[in-house]
C-alpha cells in the first residue's frame, strides 16, 4: 500500500482545516476563532493558503514583540544554526545560554537584577509559575498562595490553582490551597464603587492577613498580574501594587510578579514592574524572551535559593536557538526604544478608541498599557449595574471578531464572558499599519452592532 501525503506547499487550505477537525482535540483554541492556514508571515501581516492577507493584532498572545520573522531573529538563529552550537545541552553551560542571561539582567531593573539568579524552566510560562511556587514553598516552608480574582497563570496544576478562571478550573480537583483576593477592576469593580474599589482592595487584603480569626493561614507567596491579560485586560493602578509590595514586605511574603505576557516592552516599558517602582521576589518571565521561540525562565532573589540540585528540572530547559533569538531580541527592543514607541503608540490609539466608544454605546470601557489594550463589548439596552457598567455581550464580541477577519484584522477575545476584544500588536507596528487596525476594528464594530 502506498501513503500519499499532500506536502505543505502543495496541500490546499481547506483539507489542512479538515484533517486538523479530524485528528487534533477539542481543545483547540485559536483554531476555532481562525479557521485560515497562514503559509507565509512577516512583520505584522500574516497571508493565509487562499492568499489573503491580515494583519495580526494577537502576535502568538504576545509572544512576537517583534513580529513574524523579523530579520533581526532570523539572522540569530541562522548564526546560530551555521556555528554548530548544539541544540539542546539541557541545563548545560554555552555561550549562548551565557549570553541570554546577560542581556536578560541587564534589561531588567537593576534593583531586580543585583543578587538575582535565574532559573531556566520548561518552555511554557505556566512552568515557570510551577517553579516559582514551588521555590516559595521551599523557601518558606509552607503550602498555601495568595491570587486574584481575573488571574490567569496557566493550565498545569499549580498554576491552574492560582487562576481565576472558574470555567477552566472546575472539572479539575484542587491544586493547592490558595485564597482569593479581589483586583481592582474598575469598570466591574467587586466592591461595586468604581475606581476607589483599589483602597477598598488594600484595606481588605491587609485586615484579612492580620485577622486571627480571617482564616487565612500565613502563605508561601503572593503572586499577581500588573496588567491582566486573559482576565480582560485590566491594569492595576500603580498606587495599589506599591500597596501589596508593602503589605507583602511587612508580614514576609515573598511577591511573585507574572510578566509572562506584560514583559518586553509590551506595556511601554521593558518590564511592567517599572511603571510602579516594585521589586518583587520573583518574575516570572516567557513568550517574547524566547524572541518567538519557546523559553521560560524564573528570576529570583538568591537569598531564596534554597532549592537542592533537581528540584524543579525539565528536559527542554536548554532551547539554544530561543536563547540566541531572545537575547537578540531584548537588544533590539532596548536599542531602538520600542517600550517607549509602545507607550506613545498605546495612548494614541487609546484615544482613538475612546472617541469609538464615545460614539458606540456598545463599546464599554477602553483600557489598556502600552500595546495591550482592551475594549469591553456590553449590551446598552440593559440596565447598568452599580458601578454604571452594562451586562457584557459575548455574542456581540464574537461576531465583532468574525467581522474583523472578514476584513483582514485578527484580534482574540478575553475577559469574564469573553466579551474583551484585546489587541496586542507587535512594538514594530507602524503608523500606517495602527491606522489600518483603527479603522478596521470600528468597521467591524459599527457593522456588527
Amino acid at each position: 500500500m502506498t501513503l500519499t501525503v499532500d506536502t505543505p506547499a502543495a496541500a490546499s487550505g481547506a483539507a489542512i482545516l479538515r484533517r486538523q477537525r479530524v485528528r487534533e482535540s477539542a481543545a483547540r483554541t485559536y483554531a476555532r476563532s481562525f479557521p485560515i492556514v497562514p503559509v507565509r508571515a512577516g512583520g505584522m501581516t500574516v497571508e493565509g493558503a487562499d492568499g489573503r492577507r491580515y494583519l495580526d493584532c494577537l502576535s502568538g498572545a504576545g509572544t512576537l514583540a517583534l513580529g513574524h520573522n523579523h530579520p533581526v531573529v532570523l539572522e540569530a538563529i541562522r548564526r546560530t544554526l551555521d556555528s554548530g552550537a548544539p541544540l539542546h545541552l539541557l541545563d548545560l553551560a554555552t555561550a549562548e545560554k551565557d549570553d541570554f542571561t546577560t542581556t536578560l539582567l541587564g534589561s531588567l531593573p537593576a534593583a531586580v537584577a543585583d543578587g538575582s539568579r535565574v532559573h531556566f524552566c520548561g518552555p511554557a510560562g505556566t512552568d515557570a509559575v510551577e517553579a516559582a511556587l514551588k521555590l516559595m514553598q521551599t523557601a518558606t516552608g509552607r503550602r498555601g498562595a495568595l491570587a486574584f480574582t481575573g488571574a490567569y497563570h496557566g493550565m498545569t496544576a499549580g498554576a491552574l490553582a492560582v487562576t481565576g478562571n472558574v470555567g477552566v478550573k472546575s472539572p479539575l480537583p484542587s491544586g493547592g490551597e490558595v485564597t482569593r483576593l479581589p483586583y481592582p477592576y474598575a469598570y466591574r469593580c467587586p466592591f461595586g464603587v468604581g475606581p476607589q474599589g483599589a483602597e477598598l482592595s488594600v484595606a481588605y487584603v491587609e485586615r484579612l492577613l492580620d485577622d486571627p480569626a480571617g482564616g487565612v493561614v500565613p502563605p508561601a507567596a503572593m503572586i499577581l498580574e500588573v496588567v491582566q491579560g486573559e482576565g480582560g485586560v485590566v491594569p492595576a493602578p500603580d498606587g495599589w501594587l506599591r500597596e501589596m509590595r508593602r503589605i507583602t514586605a511587612e508580614r514576609g511574603i515573598p511577591l511573585i510578579v507574572d510578566e509572562v505576557q506584560t514583559g518586553v516592552g509590551r506595556t511601554g516599558a521593558m518590564w511592567a514592574v517599572e511603571h510602579s517602582g516594585i521589586v518583587p521576589d520573583a518574575m516570572v518571565l516567557s513568550k517574547a524572551i524566547g524572541g518567538s521561540l519557546p523559553l521560560a525562565v524564573v528570576v529570583y532573589r538568591e537569598e531564596y535559593d534554597g532549592w537542592q540540585p533537581g528540584a524543579h528540572t525539565g528536559t527542554f530547559r536548554g532551547n539554544t536557538l530561543a536563547m540566541a533569538a531572545g537575547a537578540a531580541t531584548l537588544r533590539y527592543v532596548a536599542a531602538n526604544g520600542l517600550a517607549e514607541r509602545a507607550a506613545l503608540l498605546g495612548a494614541g490609539m487609546t484615544a482613538r478608541l475612546g472617541a469609538l466608544k464615545d460614539r458606540l454605546p456598545a463599546v464599554g470601557d477602553v483600557r489598556g498599557r502600552g500595546l495591550m489594550l482592551g475594549l469591553e463589548l456590553v449590551d446598552p439596552a440593559a440596565g447598568p449595574d452599580s458601578c454604571g457598567a452594562h451586562p457584557a455581550d459575548p455574542a456581540l464580541a464574537a461576531r465583532v471578531r468574525a467581522a474583523c477577519l472578514q476584513r483582514g484584522l485578527i484580534v482574540e477575545l478575553g475577559g469574564r464572558h469573553d466579551a474583551v476584544l484585546r489587541l496586542l500588536p507587535p512594538l514594530t507596528i507602524t503608523d500606517e499599519q495602527v491606522e489600518a487596525v483603527l479603522d478596521r476594528l470600528a468597521d467591524a464594530i459599527e457593522a456588527s452592532v
